[in-house]
């Protein structure tokens, strides 16, 4: 099949999430300006530089109050947290995830305990096995086609990395053990259950 975005597709539910998969899941914590905690998932999420290392999440729609919470939150603050969700803690990924109003704290209503981070205000998923301690770089504005919503991506400097010890084997961080979560389309996840190598030609 072919069909234009700006048109109709014929199907039940928009196809275009599920041809971009598996995205990886930014568990994104932040503190308001005002002191208020909030943490939520953003598939639209990835690793995009190394040296330094930095990360973006994208940050589109809104909520019945308006704009999403981590953006601004971010931009008020500057520092944000990426905590790794897995399979074992996929029920409360997703409870963070209810469109609630932004002085309710979502590691309070997912029942999820917090860790200090050591760089940055933030605070952390304690039962995630890694961490991400973030400084904002830059905020990217997108068009938007929601009436009062924000399509933005934002990019932040990690200057900090958390890994839990029992989750290093000789020196690599063990994916199959962690089980990260990925988000596919519609309602659907899935973990990492399969790892296999394959070394690019010419890379030692």
């Amino acid at each position: 099949m072919f069909y234009r975005t700006d048109g109709p597709h014929g199907l039940p539910h928009d196809p275009f999430l599920s041809c971009i998969v598996p995205r990886p899941i930014g568990w994104v914590s932040t503190v308001s300006a005002g002191g208020v905690v909030n943490l939520a998932p953003y598939s639209f999420f990835n690793g995009v530089a190394v040296k330094p290392p930095m990360v973006m999440f994208a940050s589109s729609g809104r909520q019945a109050h308006g704009p999403k919470d981590s953006l601004a939150n971010i931009e008020a603050t500057g520092e944000f947290v990426c905590n790794l969700a897995t399979w074992e803690l996929r029920e409360r990924m997703n409870r963070t995830s209810a469109p609630v109003p932004p002085e309710i704290d979502e590691f309070v209503l997912a029942g999820l305990e917090t860790e200090p981070a050591a760089l940055v205000a933030p605070p952390r998923v304690k039962a995630a096995p890694v961490h991400l301690e973030c400084r904002h770089h830059v905020t990217v504005e997108l068009p938007c086609e929601v009436e009062g919503g924000r399509n933005a991506i934002c990019v932040g400097r990690v200057v900090g990395i958390h890994i839990k010890d029992e989750f290093l084997k000789a020196g690599l961080v063990d994916v199959g053990r962690i089980r990260p979560l990925a988000r596919l389309g519609y309602h659907d996840y899935t973990s990492v259950e399969s790892v296999f190598t394959m070394v690019r030609p010419g890379a030692r």
